[in-house]
């Protein structure tokens, strides 16, 4: 198989396989909760460090077979990139560690509602970190998913910490990744390194004190813990690959197939209650979603058209 930076496309058209890379990372993190779901029974903090450990292995193959360790090597040698790494790797940990949790206590709901809300969160971060000019759909879409986190906070009487946790470092996570001077497979990689000594040493610790689950008298959840670095690294590497070879409006379309995946899991699988707030709340942030998109493809439209040659039909 080709490499997939030697498919770009230089006219940034989509390409048949950087949809099928990219549909195939969204189906996969939709079906994650039901991974996540049969650990339940295991801390959080220690399936987060499973999913940093044996997602080294998979990720380091990956990237020497794809001959990509030169850029990598010479992160490993740069103070700034390091310290860049360390703030994305730390936010990442983050996100991994509420999501774990959400799953495994009947929060899938909200861990939907907060991959829902992450692309509106971006173009906020966009508008007042990075000066980019919002459109006044956008204005109102982000006024819709403002509106449908007061609903749900006026209904149980607090902030829906797990939909605004996962928002927010993923955000801020997406925002620092942009800075890393290196591409998405060896930023993973860089990532999971930086995080490999602490998990280490938390799972010695549980091991030691006889609180751990790996390689216990149930052979299952050590396995599923093994696991973990495939459901952790094999989404994001494919999903990089698919990335390069896709329109951003395509992208932004298809990022909505996961959390409407987890939405169904959750109410029709795990049977979490889908109560009258979020029978309200929820499809605000789907109209929303729905501006936000109609947005983003009239602003690309305009952009083809203003960099097509004089006279072109």
């Amino acid at each position: 198989m080709r490499n997939p930076d030697s498919l770009k496309s230089k006219t940034n058209e989509d390409t048949p396989q950087g949809l099928a890379f990219a549909i195939t990372a969204y189906v996969f993190w939709g079906f994650l909760p039901l991974y996540m779901k049969a650990l339940a029974h295991i801390p959080a903090a220690e399936v987060v460090a499973h999913r940093v450990v044996w997602s080294v292995p998979i990720a380091a193959f990956v990237l020497v077979a794809m001959r990509r360790t030169r850029d990598l090597k010479a992160a490993l040698l740069s103070p700034r990139t390091l310290l860049m790494g360390a703030v994305t790797a730390t936010l990442i940990s983050i996100n991994w560690g509420i999501y774990v949790w959400a799953i495994a206590s009947g929060h899938a709901l909200d861990a939907a509602l907060g991959y829902y809300i992450n692309p509106l969160f971006s173009i906020l971060l966009g508008a007042l970190l990075l000066g980019e000019r919002m459109s006044k759909r956008q204005l109102l879409a982000v006024g819709l998913a403002v509106g449908a986190v007061l609903v749900l906070a006026l209904d149980t009487g607090s902030i829906p910490w797990v939909a605004l946790g996962l928002t927010l470092s993923w955000g801020f996570y997406a925002l620092a990744k942009k800075s890393l001077p290196i591409g998405p497979n060896q930023g993973f990689l860089l990532e999971v390194l930086l995080l490999l000594v602490p998990a280490l040493a938390y799972i010695a610790y549980l091991t030691s004190t006889g609180q751990g689950n790996f390689l216990t008298e149930t052979p299952i959840d050590t396995w599923l813990l093994l696991g973990c670095g495939a459901v952790t690294a094999v989404p994001l590497l494919v999903y990089a690959n698919g990335a390069k070879l896709l329109r951003l409006s395509t992208i932004g379309i298809l990022q909505y197939i996961a959390p409407t995946m987890i939405f169904i899991v959750a109410v029709f699988v795990f049977g979490e209650e889908f109560g009258r707030a979020r029978m309200i709340a929820f499809p605000m942030i789907w109209a929303a979603l729905i501006l936000y998109s109609s947005s983003m493809l009239q602003q690309m439209r305009r952009s083809r058209s203003a960099k097509r040659p004089v006279g072109q039909g």
